[in-house]
């Protein structure tokens, strides 16, 4: 062994300092400083080898897959900030709330919906928390299960498309992002149906900490039930069918559909009267912390790669990798047992950025499909993301739950479900065709239609269910403006 030992240095160095509370961006930054130093002076690292570092992130920054970044997580912020969410989780519990562990279903089925508009963790968690988590207690819910199926459900977002995770993952692993949110359809369809199935079982084998809501909490009913489901249900429905429907369809870029999707929430908010110049200052504000924040992790850890690789750090990871006991079973166990132990600790982009780049080599000279093993590893990042005792979704509801729920009761109210994700897990390693047919089947259908990005009566059957929702949508918002102008009219007389 040569200097690889200074490469081995400097990741047990970033590790360290990372865990120190550091921020990830300058943890990156200032161990490759420190290193390269380092390994010029012992005239390993050449400083022409910088030069490169300018044309990698002039790269990053004209990256087109990157770019639905922003779109995504403005469109999350504008259904979070405008109550439009809010108007969803409310209503999908009055629609279920006569069935035992009715509330526990909604929470999944909205986080499921969420998850599948925003693509952001944190959000979802803190508005479901805030949200239901009081109620659930209030109605008789058992204090774990309600923060179980909060904390799993929202952390669907991880998993379901259009998620940040997928898109790092697509730059990082490079593979295409369209691909990674078709795999990702049936195992994130998996988790939720497994979390519903998990909610249904305690209902019925402890009807007391899942109890159906009492009469007195039911009180909309018949055709007011039917306005709000139309006003409430239906237009989170409608934009997932444009955002996704358009990525599945070939008819848009994962990136062209994030702007489309980030107008309909905007519309969606006008049309209730909710868009304002604070509302989009606000979401606009968020979109752009959490943006600068990724983009500087990116950059940062350019740099840590460029200096990591000069050292012969990749090099020796692909080795160590690829003479591991077990060959291909000993890569996957190696590889899933690391990104969940970092992932306790460490958010996903950290991950992402840390070592996917490392397994790209073995996974290749593996001959290991790249999209199954990307989904693979976004289930393993999720499973960590709820692990007690540092999972971070774990933090994100401690910091809207009432008082009478103990940090202990989330951790062992997440248990359950993190076993729910290994079982999963298991299940997609096993049976890789639940990531791949989707994705075989999408490319099929192209090929038969002579290249060609979409069916065509698929495509019209698409449009006209779009069309239809949309006037259902605006005669549902007619109907309660309607009775509002009429309830104003009666009670000023």
């Amino acid at each position: 062994m040569g200097y690889e030992w200074l490469a081995l240095a400097m990741f047990v160095g970033f590790i360290a300092i990372l865990m120190s509370g550091y921020p990830v961006a300058f943890s990156f930054a200032g161990t490759a400083i420190i290193f390269g130093i380092i390994g010029y002076a012992v005239g390993v690292i050449d400083p022409n080898r910088l030069r490169a570092l300018i044309f990698i992130w002039f790269g990053t920054m004209s990256n087109f897959t990157l770019l639905a970044i922003p779109y995504f997580i403005f469109l999350g912020a504008i259904l979070e900030k405008s109550g439009l969410a809010e108007d969803l989780l409310k209503t999908v519990g009055i629609l279920l709330g006569p069935l035992r562990g009715g509330l526990g279903l909604a929470v999944v089925i909205v986080g499921t919906m969420l998850a599948a508009t925003t693509g952001v963790v944190a959000a979802t968690i803190v508005v479901m928390g805030t949200l239901t988590l009081r109620s659930m207690l209030s109605y008789g819910y058992d204090k774990q299960l309600a923060t179980g199926v909060i904390v799993a459900s929202g952390t669907l977002a991880q998993m379901i498309p259009p998620s940040l995770v997928l898109i790092l993952l697509s730059d990082q692993v490079g593979v295409d992002v369209g691909d990674l949110f078709l795999g990702a359809v049936i195992p994130g369809l998996m988790l939720a149906g497994s979390y519903a199935i998990y909610v249904l079982v305690i209902a019925y084998m402890r009807p007391g900490a899942a109890p159906a809501l009492p009469l007195e909490a039911r009180n909309v009913k018949g055709r007011a039930l039917a306005l709000l489901t139309i006003n409430s249900v239906l237009p989170p429905i409608l934009l997932i069918m444009t955002v996704l429907g358009s990525i599945f369809a070939g008819i848009a870029t994962p990136t062209e559909a994030g702007t489309v999707g980030a107008v309909g929430a905007c519309l969606l908010a006008a049309i209730d009267r909710k868009l304002s110049w604070k509302l989009l200052y606000d979401a606009a504000y968020s979109t752009m912390r959490t943006t600068a924040l990724v983009v500087m992790i990116l950059f940062c850890a350019s740099l840590f790669s460029l200096i990591f690789d000069a050292l012969g750090g990749k090099t020796l990871i692909t080795e160590l990798l690829l003479n591991a006991p077990g060959g291909y079973i000993g890569f996957l166990l190696i590889a899933n047992l690391a990104v969940f132990i970092l992932g306790i600790p460490l958010e996903f982009t950290e991950i992402c950025f840390i070592v996917m780049p490392l397994f790209v080599p073995a996974m290749e000279a593996l001959g290991i499909d790249k999209t199954w093993f990307s989904i693979m590893m976004a289930i393993n990042l999720q499973t960590a993301f709820i692990s007690p005792p540092v999972g971070f979704s774990l933090f994100y509801l401690q910091s809207t739950a009432p008082k009478e729920v103990s940090t202990a009761d989330i951790h062992r109210g997440a248990l359950p479900f993190v076993g729910i994700q290994l079982v999963v897990l298991i299940l997609v390693i096993v049976f890789p065709q639940t990531v791949t047919w989707l994705v075989d089947l999408s490319n099929g259908m192209r090929q038969d239609a002579g290249g060609v990005q979409s069916n065509s009566g698929a495509l019209t059957i698409w449009l006209y269910t779009l069309i239809a929702g949309f006037v259902i949508v605006m005669i549902g918002r007619i109907l309660r403006w309607r009775q509002s102008k009429l309830a104003g009219a009666l009670g000023g007389a």
